[in-house]
């Protein structure tokens, strides 16, 4: 198939969140009006309105946010590159180094969920310095350095995905902010996290076009990394998920902490069900990077002649991405705003929104495993990559309202433990080999959790929303 036809689908759906995002702005400027109308009738001289501390928060949070996903997406494409073409590794040997990544990164999260609760805003701190050695680490092409160097990369990736978000949901409830406020923060992270990995996906290719070395996006990844700890150390006040009496009853390890969480998941079957949840749809995001090309290649009837313009697809798969997160804030600001059950009705949309996005994601890779047609597993991979752009916030969410702030960062870590060792032995046992199988079993995990998020989640949801009617 021609490079036209995905120059064609990419242009169709920029427009499509490009007319996406000004219905929203437009729509999201009349409630603004009606918002601050309303709070200019009951607000007192010297309070703060919801709106500022609102705007202040998702400022914050978002530039941030952007300079960290910024400093991961840069890295991405070229890791492998720069170990096999510019370093010429054989493939067993880049194989190790990224097992060592997910390794290091289930090894530790424990750990880190534990030590983010005592001090969020420090641990997103150790993040940014973390991350940015280990981009020193892979300028050195010494084994034992590279295998450092992914050691500390998945230290980070375990902080980034567990103790900013922690640090958001602490800091919207001591604002006092309505879920709703917290769910539009977490839609609009989700949309710049896709608009960030476009840009940085054509930031990487133009530095590595123009300097002739994969390692160059790094150096950027590192210099933003540097300049994202000294916002955080100016901007962000600290949070905590533990009080410091208990910080030092417990040892480093904090093996206390530890068990005292597993007991308060293992004795709630519906936090068991949220980490089944983020182990199965994690698992199956991180499994699909390694995926989709060579699914693509193989239903690609010109790729003898031309190859397949794999920037322009990456482009699609992101602003599908953007796509999901703005039907994600179009829901839950229609349900949530129209509802004054605000914390019950919150519960109920996210955890149905968490079963339809896991079963669509599933219905998505099924169909993509079923068809040989080339349109037809890019569709559908977009289709996923939508679900990815609605998941990140909905399962957010869930966490925010199911998980006590005690321990919110420590279970966060913890659910990751089994989606690391999903994704090394996955790895391990040769993913792109085996991809039919892989895709597969991916698809059928996912609709168990589907199933399991609507008899679990949704049934403790609306039980405790039928109780407060009473």
């Amino acid at each position: 198939m021609g490079q036209g036809f995905y120059e064609k689908q990419l242009i169709a759906l920029i427009s499509c969140c490009a007319l996406f995002l000004f219905v929203e702005h437009i729509l999201s400027r009349i409630k603004k009006v009606n918002r601050d109308a309303a709070e200019a009738q009951i607000e007192d001289g010297g309070r703060v309105s919801n709106a500022t501390l609102l705007g202040k928060l998702t400022r914050q949070y978002l530039f941030v946010y952007a300079m960290v996903m910024s400093a991961d997406w840069l890295q991405g494409p070229y890791v492998y590159s720069l170990y096999r073409e510019q370093y010429k590794f054989p493939e067993r040997l880049v194989a190790l180094l990224f097992v060592t990544g997910f390794s290091s990164g289930a090894l530790t999260a424990p750990l880190i969920g534990a030590w983010a609760d005592h001090g969020r805003k420090r641990i997103c701190l150790a993040f940014c310095v973390t991350y940015a050695l280990s981009c020193v680490c892979i300028f050195v092409p010494y084994l034992p350095i590279l295998l450092i160097g992914r050691s500390l990369g998945g230290i980070s990736g375990s902080i980034l995905f567990s103790a900013f978000e922690s640090w958001l949901i602490s800091a919207s409830n001591n604002a006092g902010l309505a879920d709703s406020d917290l769910s539009r923060i977490m839609g609009r992270a989700s949309l710049v996290n896709g608009l960030v990995a476009t840009g940085a996906g054509v930031v990487s290719n133009q530095l590595v076009s123009s300097t002739s070395n994969f390692g160059s996006p790094f150096l950027l990844s590192g210099t933003i990394l540097v300049f994202a700890w000294f916002v955080i150390a100016s901007s962000w006040k600290e949070n905590f998920g533990s009080t410091e009496a208990n910080t030092r009853n417990d040892s480093i390890l904090q093996v206390g902490r530890l068990v005292q969480a597993w007991k308060v998941a293992r004795q709630d079957k519906v936090l068991l069900i949220l980490g089944l949840t983020q182990t199965c749809f994690e698992g199956s995001m991180y499994l699909f990077v390694f995926l989709w090309v060579p699914s693509l290649q193989e239903a690609s009837h010109s790729s003898n002649i031309s190859p397949l313009p794999l920037g322009y697809i990456f482009s699609a798969f992101m602003i599908s991405m953007m796509l999901g997160s703005l039907l994600y804030t179009a829901v839950t600001s229609h349900y949530l705003t129209s509802s004054p059950r605000s914390n019950d009705s919150s519960l109920s949309v996210h955890a149905k929104l968490s079963s339809l996005v896991c079963a669509i994601s599933g219905l998505a890779l099924a169909a993509s495993v079923t068809s040989r047609n080339e349109r037809i597993r890019f569709w559908c991979f977009c289709v996923f990559e939508a679900c990815v752009g609605m998941y990140y916030p909905v399962q957010g969410m869930l966490r925010g309202t199911l998980i006590s702030n005690e321990h919110r960062a420590t279970l966060s870590s913890l659910f990751r433990v089994p989606l690391n060792v999903f994704v090394v032995v996955s790895l391990l046992t040769g993913v792109s080999s085996a991809r039919y199988a892989v895709l597969s079993a991916s698809s059928v995990m996912l609709g168990f959790s589907a199933i399991m998020t609507g008899l679990v989640i949704v049934n403790h949801a609306d039980n405790h929303s039928n109780s407060r009617d009473y």
